[in-house]
This record gives C-alpha cells, sequence and structure tokens, in this order.
C-alpha cells in the first residue's frame, strides 16, 4: 500500500535517512581506519562502503539544502590502500 504524506513528513524522512547515512559513513570510516594495518582487504572493503554513504550524504544534502556547499575536504573519506 502506497502512504500519502505531505511536504514537511517527507522532509523529516529524507533528513532521518541523512542523519543514517551519516552514522553509517562514520562508522565504516573508522572501520576501515582500525583494520587497516591487520587487514587490508577488510579496510578496503569498510572504505567502499564508508564512501557509498557518502555518496548518499551528498545527494541527500543536496535535497535538503540545494546549492549548499558540499562538506570540507577533511569531512571526505579517504581510500585505503
Amino acid at each position: 500500500m502506497t502512504d500519502v504524506v505531505d511536504a514537511d513528513e517527507l522532509l523529516r524522512r529524507i533528513r532521518r535517512g541523512r542523519d543514517r547515512a551519516a552514522e553509517e559513513r562514520t562508522r565504516w570510516a573508522d572501520l576501515a581506519r582500525d583494520l587497516a594495518a591487520t587487514e587490508p582487504d577488510g579496510a578496503r572493503d569498510a572504505a567502499a562502503s564508508a564512501r557509498a554513504y557518502e555518496a548518499v550524504l551528498r545527494v541527500l544534502d543536496e535535497i535538503v539544502r540545494p546549492g549548499a556547499r558540499p562538506a570540507a575536504e577533511g569531512d571526505c573519506v579517504r581510500r585505503v590502500t
């Protein structure tokens, strides 16, 4: 069944999704950093997940705040090699 929602509820849902994506990005980035020295393959996979959540986060940010500047360079997930 399809729910009909107003603009305020849609914005709340988008913000909730954005918050979740930010949490997951942080969690995966931390895991990638923790695994970097001991398990390079796991670190690479975790970094890929962090980058995927970063992409979702940027899209949802653009919906919530169109035209706002992207996150600072230091906020981005760096690739673990």
